[in-house]
C-alpha cells in the first residue's frame, strides 16, 4: 500500500491520497474540510435535499473530483451518472470505476482504472447492535462478546465497511446481502467472489474499507449472485 503513489503532487490543502493497489486510489476527509463541488450536475442533484444532506453530498462529489483531477484529469469535470442499482459512473469514461461514501461528517471516495470499485466509511455506534453482530460475524461472536463496548462497536464498524464495500463494487448494494460476506474480526484484507477487499487500519481512525476486482480489466462482477 503506497501513499500518493503515482499521483501528481497535491495542491495546498488537498486531501491525502492512498494507492491501495496499482491504479486504485482513495481519499477521505471531514465534510467541513472539503470544498463542495460546483459542477452543475452535482448542484442539480443536491437541489431539494435537506441542507446537511446537500452539504455532505456536495462534499463527497467535491472530493471525488479532487481525486480524479490527481489521477485521471480528463474525467474530473464530466457528469456523474448512476447505474440502475445506484452505483455511480462517469459519463463517457466507462473504464474508470468510482465510489463515494459518507457517514457522520466524513466522506470517502475511490477511483479505479480498468475495474469497478467500492468504498465505505462508518463511524462506530456504541453500544454495538447485538442483532447486527450476529448477522455480520461468522464464527466470531464469542470473541466479539469478550470485547469492551467501545472496541466492539469499532470492530463491528470495520467488518461492516468491508462487507458493504464489496457489494458496492458489484453494484448490488444491500440486495447483495453484505452481512453474508465472511470478514474476520481484526482482518485487514481478504477476498470474496473475485474481489479483493482492504480495510485501511493504520491509515484512518474512522473505519474505512474498499473493494475491487483482483486484476484490472476483469469482468464487472455486478452480475455475481449470492448462493
Amino acid at each position: 500500500m503506497t501513499v500518493d503513489a503515482q499521483a501528481p503532487p497535491a495542491a495546498a490543502g488537498a486531501s491525502p491520497v492512498i494507492e491501495v493497489a496499482s491504479g486504485v486510489w482513495l481519499a477521505a476527509a471531514d465534510v467541513d474540510d472539503v470544498p463542495v463541488s460546483t459542477h452543475p450536475g452535482d448542484r442539480h442533484r443536491a437541489d431539494g435535499m435537506p441542507g446537511w444532506r446537500a452539504r455532505e453530498f456536495l462534499a463527497g462529489r467535491g472530493l471525488l473530483r479532487e481525486l480524479l483531477a490527481r489521477t485521471r484529469p480528463a474525467a474530473a469535470r464530466v457528469g456523474v451518472l448512476a447505474d440502475p442499482g445506484g452505483r455511480p459512473r462517469l459519463d463517457g469514461h466507462p473504464g474508470v470505476g468510482v465510489s463515494v461514501s459518507h457517514d457522520g461528517g466524513t466522506v470517502a471516495v475511490a477511483v479505479a482504472l480498468g475495474r469497478p470499485v467500492g468504498v465505505d466509511v462508518q463511524h462506530p455506534r456504541a453500544p454495538a447492535s447485538r442483532a447486527l453482530a450476529r448477522r455480520c460475524l461468522h464464527g466470531c461472536t464469542v470473541e466479539f462478546d469478550s470485547l469492551p463496548a467501545a472496541e466492539a462497536a469499532r470492530e463491528l464498524a470495520w467488518v461492516w465497511t468491508a462487507q458493504e464495500a464489496c457489494v458496492k463494487a458489484t453494484g448490488q448494494g444491500m440486495t447483495g446481502r453484505p452481512w453474508t460476506i465472511d470478514v474476520p474480526l481484526g482482518a485487514c484484507r481478504g477476498t470474496w467472489r473475485g474481489l479483493r477487499w482492504q480495510s485501511l487500519r493504520g491509515h484512518f481512525a474512522t473505519p474505512l474499507s474498499c473493494a475491487f476486482p483482483a486484476r484490472a480489466d476483469a469482468a464487472d462482477p455486478s452480475g455475481i449472485q449470492e448462493g
